[in-house]
């Protein structure tokens, strides 16, 4: 699909604006800011709504056909950015704001952009470690440049480290994981755009997630396929959809492991 992005100068440009702009609104403000909480119980930092304001600000005066959606936004303008005919932005501006207003050095910038129901390029930025996850669509994943691609070879469950978020499961799946782990090891770091990128990487080879936002994990879901990932939702569907509403989300580091993973899921995830 052809969008200004296919052109090397237009997407270092983007990349570089994203990270700097991150640097200052983000860096600037770790563990020197008090946190307010959402309607929804999450927490809301001033550093969210400052880069959310400076990248969109970036974006409309670089590439103004696309429109935008923020999680900061509101739900009625999210949707109908989602419905424009040119594409728009999805941008979670911090990504793991727990973790940021708590001190926790494990939070990420994502930004995607979606044509047509189809996410063209993803990028996924952690300030604290300097680190750019990237993706173009049919080009690769890269981590600051360098290509990245994910294991193929179908190890067993048992050999496997999983990103599980257990908060969001339902309570038979979350106690089966919990008494019958079918993986060697487990973690959960608070960031899902992150969760997604550090499976791409080769940090872990199984992920699980009962329920995100489209901006929590667009960019990141097209970054693990362009590295060579796969995932599933735990009904079945595509994890991917151009609406608004939560995802749950199963993802392994290649078809075969996915389709192991999302076996048993699948027969322990009963009431």
């Amino acid at each position: 699909m052809t969008h200004p992005f296919m052109n090397n100068q237009a997407w270092l440009a983007l990349k570089t604006g994203l990270v700097q702009i991150a640097q200052q609104e983000i860096n600037s403000r770790f563990n020197k800011i008090d946190y307010e909480l959402k309607q929804d119980g999450s927490l809301l930092t001033e550093a969210d709504t400052a880069m959310q304001a400076a990248m969109q600000s970036f974006l409309s005066t670089n590439w103004p056909d696309f429109a935008f959606v923020g999680e900061e936004s509101d739900k009625l303008v999210q949707q109908a950015a989602l419905d424009s005919e040119q594409g728009c932005w999805i941008l979670d501006p911090i990504d793991g704001t727990t973790n940021f207003a708590n001190g926790i050095a494990f939070f990420s910038v994502s930004l995607a952009l979606m044509v047509k129901g189809e996410l063209v390029l993803g990028l996924v930025y952690d300030p604290a470690r300097d680190e750019l996850f990237s993706a173009r669509l049919g080009l690769g994943a890269e981590l600051n440049n360098q290509s990245i691609k994910t294991e193929q070879l179908l190890r067993p469950l048992n050999q496997c480290v999983g990103i599980i978020d257990f908060k969001r499961l339902d309570d038979p799946l979350a106690t089966a994981l919990a008494i019958q782990a079918p993986y060697a090891s487990q973690r959960s770091f608070g960031s899902v755009a992150l969760d997604w990128c550090w499976i791409a990487a080769g940090r872990g080879q199984l992920y699980l997630h009962g329920n995100q936002s489209l901006w929590d994990y667009a960019a990141g879901w097209l970054i693990l396929n362009e590295a060579g990932g796969a995932s599933i939702s735990l009904d079945g569907q595509a994890v991917l959809v151009k609406k608004i509403t939560k995802r749950p989300a199963v993802a392994a580091s290649n078809v075969q492991l996915l389709t192991s993973w999302k076996n048993w899921i699948d027969r322990h995830n009963i009431e």
